[in-house]
This record gives structure tokens, C-alpha cells and sequence, in this order.
């Protein structure tokens, strides 16, 4: 059920999810072709996912939408077809994600292909959510060991945004990984939000050393309806990775 995400806004030929639609298709974000999830139903949740829930717009920026249809909750995800590794990643959102209903998840990650590792592995993971409890802290930073059997760690954090604009980021390298959240306001001035510095004794255990691609999702914990039954549409302005 995991992730975390970012990259470069640049041009963006409106291939939304148009030729997407069923079958997943691709789009181009940030200056990566990015893989967006078919349709059908799946973890994590399991949820309902629709391709349509998908699109780039004449800015560049990027829309990732919860939507309601015929009793069903419809999420939304997708990542780059490229693997990136150690390096800088950041996001730049717009949305009242320090407003999300209790449950909704929003997840900015890299996440293991198959040949790297299983599910609840590798993982570098910055999530908005509150996993169906609505007195819970709304920020998470999560890193998955390299390998079975060592212990996840995270921090979680409350935050509150004056906007709705604001920017998150992580560093990983072979030893270290550091998380950072801010929150932007025009003129470039930012108020931190949140920052954690991931420094096990054992790196090599606990930090993978494998390039991932890049994912983004909008989906509902345990698959559960939103509490308030609105619909969510959160953006995606810019991200970019600078390698190390």
C-alpha cells in the first residue's frame, strides 16, 4: 500500500488519458513518460481505478482526481516508465492536502519493480492521510527496508496550511535519506512544515540501494467511501529529481 514521487514540469503535449482510457496508456509530466494505471479493481485498498482520473493540462501541471460513479469510488495513479536512484526528489502541490478527508491517500514514492524487491520492501514513501482515523497526524514519511524481516520506520506529523500551495521532498542516498515539507507562498517565501532524517546504523539493511520508478496515487483507505462523499482533485504543478 505504499509510495512517494517527483521530477521536472516540462512541456507537456496534452496526452492526457484520452487514448488512456481502459488500458492505462501513458502521459508525458515533467519531462518523463509516465505509465498511468489501468482500469479494474486492486491494491492498495482495494480499490477501483480509472485511467480518466489522469490528465495533464495546458500548463503542464498534472490532475489527479477521486470521483464517485454508480456507488463506486474511482482513484487514480501512475509512474514513470524510467527508474531513478539516489538524488533529490521534489513536489510541488496545490490542494488542501492538510484537509483530506480521514480517508483519503495521497502517496509520492518510488516503489520496487519485481526483479528489485516484494511489496512492503524498498519503498520511499511521502503520504498524506489518516488512515480512516480522523484525529490522526496528516503527514507521513515512511521508508521500507532493502531487505524481509527488518522493521519499517516513519514519522508522522500534523500540519496546517494557510493556502493551498506547498512543496515536499526527500534526499536519498546509499546511507542516509532526509525528508523535508513546506509550505510556499508567493515571493518565494516558505514556512517549514515538517522535516526527519532517516540514518540507520545499518544502511544497507534498512535503505534500498536500487533505482525505482517514480509513483504517484490518489486512492481510499481499505477501499472505504470518503466520509463526506466529495470528490477530490488535487495537482501536481511541478516536481523535479536531481541526481546525486
Amino acid at each position: 500500500m505504499n509510495v512517494n514521487r517527483m521530477l521536472t514540469v516540462g512541456t507537456v503535449g496534452l496526452l492526457m488519458a484520452l487514448g488512456a482510457a481502459s488500458q492505462g496508456g501513458t502521459l508525458s509530466f515533467s519531462g518523463y513518460t509516465w505509465v498511468i494505471r489501468s482500469s479494474g479493481r486492486g491494491g492498495p485498498g482495494p480499490n477501483y481505478w480509472e485511467p480518466n482520473n489522469v490528465s495533464v493540462d495546458t500548463k503542464g501541471y498534472l490532475h489527479l482526481r477521486l470521483t464517485q460513479r454508480d456507488g463506486k469510488w474511482y482513484c487514480a495513479e501512475l509512474h514513470t516508465q524510467e527508474r531513478l536512484g539516489f538524488g533529490r526528489y521534489e513536489v510541488w502541490l496545490t490542494g488542501p492536502v492538510d484537509q483530506l478527508d480521514k480517508n483519503v491517500v495521497l502517496g509520492l514514492f518510488d516503489y520496487p519493480t519485481s526483479d528489485v524487491g516484494p511489496d512492503g520492501t524498498h519503498e520511499i514513501d511521502i503520504e498524506f492521510a489518516q488512515w480512516g482515523n480522523s484525529s490522526a497526524p496528516r503527514g507521513n514519511y515512511t521508508v521500507w527496508p532493502a531487505t524481509n524481516g527488518v522493521r519499517r520506520e516513519s514519522k508522522t506529523f500534523p500540519f496546517t496550511l494557510q493556502g493551498d500551495s506547498s512543496k515536499h521532498s526527500f534526499t536519498w542516498s546509499s546511507t542516509n535519506i532526509v525528508f523535508e515539507s513546506q509550505e510556499t507562498h508567493v515571493g518565494d517565501r516558505v514556512h517549514q512544515l515538517a522535516t526527519w532524517v532517516f540514518q540507520p546504523v545499518n544502511p544497507a539493511a534498512c535503505i534500498s540501494q536500487r533505482a525505482m520508478p517514480v509513483h504517484i496515487n490518489l486512492w481510499c483507505f481499505r477501499g472505504k467511501p470518503l466520509s463526506d462523499g466529495k470528490e477530490v482533485e488535487l495537482i501536481v504543478r511541478a516536481s523535479k529529481f536531481t541526481p546525486l
